[in-house]
């Protein structure tokens, strides 16, 4: 069954099935032709995170031109309103030990490019005079001023420093001393009196990053000339069979909440974790405030400057919690601020004349530890949901874990690429083998 609430302000009309038509479109690479289906193909994607939208974008940006194409985007509470809206938003393509992630270069690649996608839909929206950026995706959407990273023990300095050779052009991580990370952070702690510096890397906004992408993905319908259509429908899927006759494909991006789907419940090999981010502010006696060049920091909690005088400290790591609530009690809040105060004293001990002024959370979905580390899970899921030789293939991306802002823009087009083909070979083997784990 579906729980309707009110719609974003658009809607859908659930159209007769149409099973009878092909779900696919073919092409060769060897000829211009193409064989389209006689009707528009009908894509339905739940969830309206970061996987959610990066599928949508690319099902719209990566079909032929000629093709005509409808997404309908499910979300019961709208674009990045689940962990991906309130997670840290510090993007950069290293492990904790300063290592190069898998496929860490096309995933930071592909970041930057949706970024620019989302930033350029924000900025022909104020232009055009349809509201102020500031007010439609707050005060900032990418703050480009770096993260640094002190070096905390010495089993993590020479793994650091030996990675740090191999680190990517576009994302070069500088080994500096005390004095070159107090003059971006002053009074900075150094343990071991060594940082590492990543100055390309940056702190989004990720739900004013969200909003903006889905800007794009509207504009990008409107200049296709009515071939392409995109809907955000706030409405909550109970079972994603019902849902069979009325799409080609639907591709389930719900983070956490895939485990509350009945086809999907315990068939996915995820672990839940509910993380806390609090929101700091600079007391107003206090003097100074966070230098506006200064880059944010991580260690073993981190902290995202939003401003001179606004900090998000966090996450803390309640394993196998079933609440995905974003909202946090008074008590949940304490115990988050005690937990990761003492861990960025540390490091920034300045922390002290910062006061509370917030908190929200989020529930991760994170995957199981392999020799790549830990991937997502990508898919078709027929078999799994119950929908074998249906005329609708059910896809799944899951699993993004504590890196969705990286990841979620490459896979999310390789993503798009099966479900357009109709080929799960299209997806990296490392992120279907869970498949086969699991048979």
């Amino acid at each position: 069954m579906t729980t309707d609430s009110v719609l974003h302000p658009f809607s859908v009309t659930l159209r007769p099935r149409f099973s009878e038509f092909p779900r696919c479109f073919t092409s060769s690479s060897s000829s211009a032709c193409l064989s389209f289906p006689n009707r528009p193909l009908r894509y339905a994607v739940l969830g309206a995170g970061f996987a959610g939208i990066s599928v949508a974008w690319h099902l719209l940006k990566d079909s032929p031109k000629e093709l005509r194409l409808s997404v309908d985007i499910y979300d019961e509470i709208g674009i990045g309103g689940g962990a991906s809206g309130v997670s840290g938003g510090l993007l950069h393509p290293y492990s904790p030990k300063g290592k190069l992630l898998w496929h860490g270069a096309e995933c930071w690649r592909e970041s930057l490019e949706l970024l620019n996608v989302a930033e350029t839909a924000a900025a022909s929206m104020e232009k055009k005079g349809k509201g102020d950026s500031n007010e439609s995706f707050g005060n900032f959407m990418v703050r480009r001023r770096g993260i640094l990273r002190p070096a905390t023990n010495a089993k993590t300095l020479g793994l650091m420093s030996d990675n740090a050779r191999n680190c990517l052009a576009s994302c070069v991580v500088e080994t500096v001393g005390k004095d070159g990370a107090q003059s971006l952070v002053p009074n900075l702690c150094l343990p071991l009196n060594c940082a590492f510096f990543f100055p390309g890397a940056m702190n989004v906004n990720p739900k004013r990053y969200l909003q903006a992408l889905f800007l794009a993905c509207q504009n990008s319908a409107i200049a296709s000339l009515g071939r392409k259509n995109i809907t955000l429908v706030k409405k909550c899927i109970d079972d994603v069979l019902q849902l069979e006759g009325e799409y080609d494909a639907v591709v389930i991006c719900l983070g956490s909440k895939v485990d509350f789907l009945p086809g999907l419940t315990g068939k996915l090999p995820l672990r839940t974790c509910r993380g806390v981010i609090t929101h700091l502010k600079l007391h107003e006696n206090a003097r100074g405030s966070y230098p506006d060049s200064g880059p944010s920091i991580l260690s073993d909690a981190w902290l995202a400057v939003q401003g001179p005088r606004n900090l998000h400290m966090g996450s803390t790591w309640e394993w196998q919690s079933r609440n995905y609530s974003s909202d946090v009690s008074a008590e949940e809040a304490s115990r988050a601020l005690d937990e990761l105060l003492s861990k960025v004293s540390v490091v920034y001990p300045d922390i002290e004349k910062w006061e509370f002024a917030g908190a929200r959370a989020g529930l991760r979905a994170m995957p199981p530890v392999t020799s790549h580390g830990s991937l997502p899970l990508l898919g078709c899921v027929n078999q799994l949901v119950g929908a074998v030789g249906g005329s609708c293939k059910f896809w799944v991306f899951a699993g993004l874990g504590s890196r969705g802002l990286l990841y979620h823009a490459w896979l999310g087009k390789l993503m798009a690429k099966a479900v357009l083909s109709c080929k799960e070979e299209v997806i990296p083997s490392e992120l279907t083998s869970w498949k086969k784990s699991r048979q």
